[in-house]
């Protein structure tokens, strides 16, 4: 292994509740969420694929696996982002996501970042 090291990949995300989209009464809670990967390597990184582990308040567990993020397999260079927003629908107000991203090097080596988890709670759902 090289110096592109699996930390040099940072992700951070944000979310936010979308209560037009959303119906309680239907069990149904919609959240956006936004994403910033970081390359902090010294070489350019395309993102292949993602691997989501959502979980719902009941402790249902979702995996999602698929090529690229919103039809992208973006090339991000060292020092720069790549953001992008997409969103996903629980069945109960509060839950969260984590996962990972399948990258590539400009050397060919495969290796994953990892998403941190994160909290979707719709508003004052959390004390």
């Amino acid at each position: 292994m090289h110096e592109q090291d699996y930390d040099q990949i940072q992700v951070q995300v944000s979310t936010e509740y979308v209560p037009d989209q959303s119906s309680a009464e239907a069990g149904r809670y919609v959240f956006a969420y936004h994403v910033t990967i970081e390359n902090h390597g010294k070489l350019p990184a395309q993102l292949l694929s993602r691997h989501w582990i959502i979980t719902d308040g009941n402790q249902q567990v979702q995996e999602v696996r698929g090529e690229g993020v919103i039809g992208e397999k973006p090339t991000i260079m060292p020092g720069e982002a790549y953001q992008y927003s997409s969103g996903t629908v629980l069945q109960t107000p509060v839950g969260s996501m984590q996962g990972s991203y399948q990258m590539i090097d400009a050397t060919g080596l495969k290796f994953d970042a990892d998403i941190p988890v994160f909290t979707l709670a719709t508003p004052r759902s959390l004390h």
